[in-house]
């Protein structure tokens, strides 16, 4: 036999006690929800005194072989003091990812504990439509102050995000995308690709727009390596592009995404003018809290 996690959770100690299937079926049937196992890897622990006592016991070194998620799950479990000390011992980049992935409490947490440049150095380093959405959770006083702090062009890019209702395509989408004249070339756009990925969002697909910003079509990233390098974008385009409204509504959104298969789609105002694009995370996370409701 192998030990290979610890079990933090309440529903721990149901088990504990072998009442799991008479209270599982108690929630079920009174509350149609299922506690679920908050479990911590073996590897992350460590005995104190005795095998009774356990702390965490996360090197340095080995924190950037736990993804994100995993990090996230295990700052959850933590009490307040732990947490923000694990919190902050992580850099900057991860740091971000782990906040990506931690439930918006928690966010608002820790970021609470830190001070407004330590704050705005990490929501910066976010997605944008994440970043709005912590921005958007914390007091005002604290909001207004990391936006101040946070780099000129983002925290205006958060702002605008700020304006849309969250169950509405403007306040599901991030600014953060590329998009190219027709005329460009695929060297071109490759060369710019490889320069700005990094801080961009959506690396699915690149758009095509014009001088209004008018959207006239998209091409995949696939189709784009791929091409001939002394091809124009408006050669390769594909100009059936599915796009939707500032103000559509989340269920509008889902049906786009499952009738067309895409995996991202961009969002433009009444003069067909981009503004956007929603990534599908992006609206699973809106939606997906809604469910059962």
């Amino acid at each position: 036999m192998h030990l290979v996690h610890v079990d933090v959770g309440f529903r721990g100690l149901i088990r504990r006690v072998g009442v799991t299937k008479a209270f599982d079926a108690i929630m079920n049937g009174l509350f149609d929800y299922k506690l679920t196992d908050q479990l911590i890897p073996w590897k992350f622990t460590q005995p104190l005194h005795s095998a009774d006592l356990l702390r965490l016991n996360i090197a340095q070194n080995r924190i950037g072989q736990i993804h994100p998620a995993d990090l996230a799950d295990i700052l959850e479990d933590l009490d307040i003091k732990q947490r923000s000390v694990l919190f902050q011992s992580l850099d900057v980049e991860t740091a971000a990812e782990t906040l990506e992935e931690t439930d918006p409490k928690v966010q608002v947490s820790l970021i609470n504990d830190l001070n407004s440049a330590q704050a705005s150095d990490i929501i910066e380093e976010m997605s944008l439509s994440e970043a709005a959405d912590l921005i958007g959770d914390l007091p005002k006083d604290k909001a207004d102050v990391i936006l101040q702090e946070m780099e000129k062009d983002i925290a205006d890019d958060v702002k605008e995000l700020l304006t849309h209702p969250e169950r509405e395509a403007g306040g599901m989408m991030t600014t953060s995308y590329l998009s190219f004249r027709p005329s460009t070339s695929v060297r071109e756009a490759m060369e710019r690709f490889r320069l700005e990925a990094a801080d961009i969002d959506l690396v699915y697909y690149v758009y095509v727009t014009d001088e209004d910003e008018r959207l006239l079509g998209v091409i995949s990233l696939r189709d784009l390596i791929l091409a001939e390098e002394d091809k124009k974008l408006e050669e390769l385009m594909d100009e059936r592009v599915i796009s939707v409204k500032l103000d559509d509504k989340d269920d509008t959104i889902a049906d786009h995404f499952a009738k067309y298969a895409v995996t991202a789609i961009p969002v433009v105002d009444d003069n067909e003018r981009m503004q956007g694009t929603i990534i599908f995370k992006n609206l699973l996370e809106v939606v997906a809290p809604h469910l059962g409701q």
